[in-house]
């Protein structure tokens, strides 16, 4: 029984991660224009996001869910603001900078990383919306007081997750050497561009009807 809701948490860790959005986007970017470090770390943070969802669902803890349903307008307005700071950033690094950055990360370098995608995955209403569908479609939920099952349905996510973000991260890394500076540059713009993008979007959905 415990198995059997570890490749559930599996199979919803994978399904929320591989879907190309603005994390996945960052991670790219910051894996070919930085290094595998910086683009598994910020991979990671993603991974505690859904972590921290799949353990609310997984728990039944829906005053946490209901009550960050009920604030979209402002987990809009903070994730898209912030995703528009990150997107102009990116497209005003220079290839130079980046190359330097390839160094080890620091600590404060790491903490950015995993902070960053952990607090953008924490303010994007489609993650928590794509929890509450997806675990209400496989009927999970804490209410039946089965804890275990539920820390195996948790550790499940978080495996699928940080699996999506290891492969994604090593695939790229095959080829960020082969990428010249000016193919740098035009990294950063189009995936700046992107981000901006998605900023735009989570704004402009706060004004429709």
């Amino acid at each position: 029984m415990n198995f059997d809701f570890f490749v559930r948490g599996l199979l919803i860790g994978l399904s929320i991660a591989a879907p190309v959005g603005p994390m996945s986007v960052l991670v790219i970017r910051r894996t070919l224009a930085e290094s595998r470090r910086a683009g598994l770390i910020s991979g990671l943070g993603i991974a505690a996001g859904d972590t921290t969802y799949g353990a609310a669902g997984g728990f039944g803890l829906t005053f946490i869910t209901g009550f960050l349903i009920n604030e979209q307008f402002w987990l809009r307005l903070i994730g898209g603001l912030f995703l528009f700071y990150l997107g102009f950033k990116t497209l005003l690094s220079r290839p130079a900078e980046k190359a330097a950055a390839a160094a080890p990360a620091t600590g404060q370098g790491v903490a950015s990383y995993f902070f960053s995608t952990y607090f953008l995955t924490l303010t994007n209403p489609l993650t928590i919306i794509s929890f509450a569908a997806i675990m209400a479609g496989l009927g999970i939920g804490g209410s039946s007081g089965d804890y275990l099952s539920a820390a195996v349905l948790v550790v499940g996510v978080m495996a699928g997750s940080t699996s999506w973000w290891i492969i994604l991260t090593t695939l790229l890394s095959l080829f960020r050497h082969k990428i010249r500076p000016g193919g740098m540059t035009w990294v950063n713009r189009l995936s700046g561009a992107v981000i901006v993008v998605f900023g735009l979007l989570a704004l402009l959905s706060l004004v429709q009807p």
